[in-house]
């Protein structure tokens, strides 16, 4: 393995562990996000805990850093790993930004559930269908106002979009790494899953219970 591919992985693994919506409450309320509502670091959560221009910087900033990680990844394939395809190295970048905020160093490797994230990193990696998926989300949310089925819906639609929509080159890794992602998203959703079975999952904009 060449030692740049570890480099990358490394690179987008501090890129997606910067845990955006723990530092932006902390600074901005003096609260600890994980002690608030599902003690989730994710924008769901920093919204439903009151901080609703909060939620939407922590959506976009997530995003943001893992749109940065990839394109990083992109930009150091061309000089650095000639013989890689370029689209390997992204999906690279995309798995570790994504693990990165799943599970990152600096809060004992207890993160978020990657939506945000895995939407940034497919945004550069496959534009089309990271658009196609946060489409279906949208749709799944306002016909059930169920964040979570929307989350797992999303991501689960996400690498056939993928299949779809991207052209020319798809190495095996590439393909692999969207299907990965999209399954780390769903199996994190875990709780929500037995609340949603359960008929117990908070509805988004639904009044907390007393």
């Amino acid at each position: 393995m060449p030692l740049s591919i570890v480099w990358v992985a490394l690179l987008a693994y501090l890129l997606g562990s910067i845990p955006v919506g723990f530092l932006l409450v902390l600074l901005v309320r003096k609260q600890d996000i994980r002690k608030v509502g599902s003690g989730n670091i994710g924008a769901t959560n920093v919204l439903r805990s009151g901080g609703k221009g909060l939620g939407a910087v922590t959506f976009v900033l997530d995003a943001a850093k893992g749109s940065l990680a990839v394109a990083l990844g992109a930009w150091v394939a061309a000089p650095l790993l000639p013989g890689v395809p370029q689209r390997s190295v992204e999906a690279v970048a995309a798995l570790f930004a994504v693990l990165g905020h799943m599970f990152p160093i600096w809060l004992h490797f207890r993160g978020g559930k990657g939506v945000a994230t895995g939407f940034g990193v497919f945004l550069v990696a496959a534009p089309l269908a990271a658009l196609a998926a946060i489409s279906v989300f949208a749709l799944v949310l306002a016909l059930t106002r169920y964040v979570s089925l929307a989350s797992i819906v999303g991501a689960a639609a996400f690498p056939v979009f993928a299949w779809l929509t991207v052209s020319g080159t798809r190495p095996p890794f590439f393909i692999a790494v969207q299907i990965t992602v999209a399954l780390l998203i769903i199996l994190k959703h875990h709780p929500n899953i037995r609340r949603l079975l359960a008929g117990t999952e908070h509805r988004f904009g639904a009044p907390k219970p007393a």
